[in-house]
């Protein structure tokens, strides 16, 4: 038995054969003295063969991952209409009479090297979206189909240096039980996708031509991968892997049960969401409410801003599904790891410290009123409430709050139904929130903490830094006191808090979040 340890992306434990999915990069061999009028017009064909491709591959992966993970096609659109991208293939077909496949090899290789020589991990990962669309288009371009991977018949956990979201998103999933790669991080495009389908993954796992067919396990918890294991690890994972099934079933026989301890105290269950489509199932788990709705995923992945009635449409849907039960809202909360190129922000040495959030609402006041008309509109449907994320002033929530009045304004004059009580709340975010809570907590409704950012501006750690493990440590002292001053003061000027963070989730907690007052978790 050989024993390998690698690094979890999706939890969960697989046990089944490898097989060894084998990547081959297109090429393209230059030509010179192309018919540079002929070559601008195949580029412009693959454009739009590539474009109805990443159209089909959204609306698969909608299906099985969820629309606000295949917005990752949607991104890959938008690179395919990217500017500087397209202006550099055709720069070179013109400028070097070269034939479009050598130009557009070339446009991949420049991009994919720039964004992979620079320090912000998410920012690096967009290297692979332009390698996958630029394959794309070489493949387009020299009339080669994009077949399904072929898989055995028997379910198998793929092997391979590294995954596309398209080959990722285009095995069949019947045939998947998970995936080990060379290359990936934890917000990777093929972790992001194998979570959301449930299926186990490690990355920083070498392939092995000598692994291809042989019996592993592959243990999601641990981060460890068991090759060829001995018939005693093989019985202790196969019971390891049973308990955490039995202990699935379990909980789902207990989405029925009242959301209160033994002695009677009511905590709101609810449940994050990032699209229209999650809301259904958050309904099917019994959520008592909506405790996170983010509602950037109308923002990315495409080139333009979304239309007032775009917006409405979507906050009336999930309110009208909930039935009565409460929607909370976040305002539009891009920026740092959330880029959407025509907002024209600029690049920042420091994103997570930079314009995102309510900073750009509140510099883009025409986005920020859409917004706010499309939500007022919507709460006539249902009981929607808006939150405010990366709040660290009073002068912030005060401007917020003048901008609603503005917008219940137009709307009483209009004739537009709306309602005017619509909970007001904001996210606790930052240390500066924190020592501010008691003067903040007279402005809203409610508080919800969002402990990912907590953690990382309390603690001065970037939370999407793979490598600084240990020291990003969300049950440090310093965090938890920073929930029990929150939590005091929502309670001393009368309203509730609630935590949307990750570990909102996290049972061992649990016991504290009871202690100092929390009232809802969504998770």
């Amino acid at each position: 038995m050989e024993t390998v340890q690698g690094r979890t992306v999706s939890d969960g434990i697989a046990i089944g054969r490898i097989f060894y999915y084998r990547h081959i990069r297109m090429t393209a061999v230059r030509h010179d003295d192309a018919d540079v009028r002929e070559e601008l017009l195949r580029y412009e064909e693959a454009k739009i063969r590539a474009s109805s491709q990443l159209r089909e591959l959204f609306e698969k992966a909608s299906k099985e991952a969820g629309a606000e993970n295949a917005a990752i096609f949607k991104a890959h659109q938008a690179l395919l209409e990217d500017e500087a991208y397209g202006n550099f293939i055709i720069d070179r077909i013109r400028g070097e009479k070269v034939n479009a496949e050598y130009a557009a090899a070339l446009a991949g290789e420049y991009f994919e090297r720039l964004l992979s020589g620079l320090e912000d991990e998410d920012t690096r990962e967009r290297a692979a979206d332009v390698r996958d669309v630029t394959e794309r288009l070489l493949r387009i371009l020299s009339s080669q189909m994009e077949e399904e991977p072929l898989l055995p018949e028997e379910p198998v956990i793929v092997m391979a240096g590294d995954l596309s979201p398209s080959e990722t998103i285009r095995f069949d999933r019947s045939r998947l039980l998970g995936f080990l790669t060379e290359q990936g991080s934890l917000n990777c495009h093929m972790a992001i996708l194998a979570r959301s389908m449930s299926l186990p993954a490690l990355t920083a796992i070498t392939p092995q031509e000598e692994w291809d067919g042989k019996t592993v396990i592959l243990d999601g918890q641990t981060g460890t991968l068991y090759v060829d294991p001995d018939s005693s690890t093989m019985e202790r994972m196969k019971k390891k892997k049973e308990q955490l099934e039995q202990e699935h079933r379990e909980l789902l026989s207990l989405i029925h049960a009242k959301d209160e301890t033994a002695d009677g105290t009511r905590v709101k269950l609810y449940a994050n969401i990032g699209n229209v489509a999650d809301a259904k199932e958050a309904l099917s788990y019994h959520a008592a409410g909506i405790g996170l709705f983010r509602s950037e995923f109308l923002y990315l992945g495409r080139e333009d801003y979304p239309s007032e009635e775009e917006q409405f449409q979507a906050y009336r849907q999930v309110a009208e599904q909930l039935d009565g039960k409460e929607v909370i809202i976040r305002t539009l909360d891009i920026g740092a790891d959330k880029k959407a190129d025509y907002f024209g922000l600029e690049r920042e040495e420091n994103p997570a410290l930079g314009l995102r959030a309510i900073r750009i609402c509140l510099n883009h006041p025409e986005v920020f009123r859409t917004q706010l008309r499309a939500l007022y509109r919507a709460s006539a449907c249902g009981k929607i409430a808006i939150m405010f994320p990366m709040i660290a002033s009073v002068w912030e929530v005060k401007e917020c709050r003048r901008a609603c009045q503005r917008v219940m304004d137009e709307l009483t004059a209009e004739g537009i139904p709306f309602n005017p009580d619509t909970e007001i709340g904001i996210m606790i975010e930052t240390p500066a929130a924190v020592f501010m809570a008691p003067e903040l907590a007279r402005l809203v409704d409610f508080f919800s903490v969002g402990t990912n950012d907590l953690t990382q501006y309390t603690l001065a750690c970037d939370r999407h830094r793979s490598d600084l493990g240990k020291f990003f440590d969300p049950h440090h002292p310093a965090v938890l006191r920073a929930l029990k001053m929150a939590a005091d003061a929502a309670h001393e000027a009368g309203i509730w808090i609630g935590i949307c963070g990750e570990l909102g989730a996290d049972p061992d907690l649990l016991p504290t979040f009871l202690a100092i007052g929390i009232d809802e978790l969504s998770v």
